[in-house]
């Protein structure tokens, strides 16, 4: 090959010779503190109970679940994001288990609370669609419409049971307009001044959280798309980001986090508070699945996403591999 002269002169190779070269010059650090653990309780079993959609991923039983919320301590998690699975024989149109103390997402609250203190930080997710009968994330009016402002009633009344029982971020996830305005009043007017509020500011309606609904016995019947955003959008996510930092939230989420990288970078590039990205079941599944073939190598795969979520902004990233990552980190 005939050399002309120092051609070429930059050679971005020359950072890439080596792993401790490109350790080095890594632009994107994954750190357990970047990461919270999703986790499921489940009302009235004896043991855990696998998520088949989702292999790895169980249904906790109260005391599991306090050994999982440890082992993520452990493991240098920075929180745990809690996610309520009562007896069928408890959902009701209005979600009665979500607002009673006794609840097993307000027990599972405490429990987690008493073993961890303040050390991890305890989330809940605030939503209607584990507790009802009928699935969706709010009342129905007598058309079968969920009624965004009788959703906000329940979910003020949520904001302070899983305040009491001691979470110290509240993560609405519903996607009824107004909901953080509602449970920030709500929460300051008990005493709870103190307890955050994660803002679901953009979540779409996604094929991509089909394995959750089995993770939390969804009694779902249609879709959500009337109240999740159209994944056809991106200017709407944007409005949906001034509303919530308008209202109070302290901080936001992109959810799901893989496909809608091109949001994430967008709602970072816009805002001073801390954003998150929730890596949901499907993406989870996916992976899984793909690599339980031998199609890709397994933990590359994981750790090349969660990369990818990071890089695009995300300061936390929600992710059932959470532990088992912080561990390698």
């Amino acid at each position: 090959m005939t050399k002309y002269g120092s051609f070429p002169g930059t050679r971005p190779r020359r950072l890439r010779t080596t792993p401790a070269m490109r350790r080095m010059v890594a632009e994107t650090r994954l750190h357990p503190a970047d990461l919270i653990l999703p986790a499921f309780v489940r009302e009235g079993i004896g043991a855990p109970v696998e998520i088949g959609a989702m292999p790895g991923v169980v249904q906790h039983t109260r005391d599991t679940l306090k050994k999982a919320a440890v082992e993520a301590l452990e493991a240098g998690v920075a929180g745990i994001m809690l996610f309520g699975v009562p007896e069928e024989s408890k959902k009701d149109a209005v979600g009665t288990a979500g607002t009673d103390p006794d609840g097993i997402l307000q027990l599972a609250i405490r429990d987690v609370r008493a073993e961890v203190g303040d050390e991890l930080i305890v989330m809940s997710d605030l939503c209607l669609d584990e507790t009802t009968d009928h699935g969706h994330c709010g009342v129905l009016d007598a058309e079968g419409r969920v009624d965004n402002d009788a959703t906000l009633e329940r979910y003020a009344e949520m904001a302070q049971v899983q305040a009491d029982a001691g979470a110290h971020v509240v993560g609405p996830s519903g996607m009824m307009d107004g909901q953080i305005g509602v449970i920030r009043d709500a929460l300051d007017q008990v005493g709870h001044e103190d307890v955050s509020i994660l803002a679901y500011t953009v979540k779409y309606s996604s094929a991509f959280f089909g394995p959750f609904r089995e993770a939390v016995g969804s009694s779902l019947k249609g879709d959500r798309k009337t109240y999740q955003q159209d994944p056809a959008n991106a200017r709407e996510s944007m409005r949906e980001l001034a509303l919530d930092l308008e209202e109070g939230a302290d901080m936001v989420m992109v959810k799901p986090a893989g496909p809608y990288l091109d949001i994430l970078a967008k709602v970072a590039d816009a805002v001073d508070v801390p954003v998150a990205a929730y890596q949901i079941s499907g993406e989870y599944a996916m992976i899984e699945a793909a690599a339980e073939r031998g199609w890709i190598d397994r933990d590359k795969a994981i750790m090349e996403s969660l990369t990818g979520i990071k890089r695009a902004g995300a300061n936390m990233i929600l992710t059932y591999w959470a532990t088992e990552v912080a561990r390698q980190l």
